[in-house]
């Protein structure tokens, strides 16, 4: 069995999606789909891609929701349906004992990602931290301190649409 966590940028340009993620499928293709277990917050962008590159290998996805309210305060009308979808698909579901989405919820669902993670994927520019805690260069700072192997995924056709993570 082998646990792959997930960071990455939420925000990737239209472009990006087909580059990243046949990059996500080359690299977790390494592994036996029923052996791998991907862990996600399955937030857009790079997070969703990851997850259903994760079960289409036939992996188990493991969701980590940050906070109770996440859904309702964060995830975008628009990102509603794939976010059940997903949500749906988890053979695990965990939930942060977070009332509320915040820096709080988010640092500690990143904590939780990187338990017992045998890699972290990184769908990361290599940025520097943003300064407010939480953030993918963050998650791969706090994994290379732990000793997690950490494998970044940017192709050169990858761009974000603004600087948040």
């Amino acid at each position: 069995m082998t646990t792959i966590a997930v960071t990455g940028h939420m925000h990737l340009a239209p472009e990006s999606t087909g580059p990243v993620r046949a990059e996500l499928r080359r690299l977790l293709g390494q592994f036996e789909g029923g052996d791998l277990v991907g862990r996600s917050c399955i937030a857009r962008g790079a997070d969703t891609l990851f997850a259903q590159e994760v079960l289409a290998l036939g992996g188990r996805l493991c969701a980590i929701v940050p906070s109770r309210d996440y859904r309702e305060a964060e995830v975008r009308a628009a990102d509603l349906a794939q976010f059940d979808a997903l949500l749906d698909a988890a053979g695990e579901v965990v939930v942060m004992p977070y009332e509320h989405a915040g820096r709080e919820a988010y640092e500690a669902a990143n904590r939780r990602l990187l338990q017992g993670a045998d890699r972290l994927v990184a769908v990361w520019d290599s940025g520097a931290p943003s300064g407010r805690g939480g953030g993918t260069a963050d998650v791969v700072a706090a994994a290379r301190a732990a000793g997690v192997r950490v494998d970044v995924v940017w192709p050169p056709e990858a761009v974000r649409t603004s600087a948040n993570t």
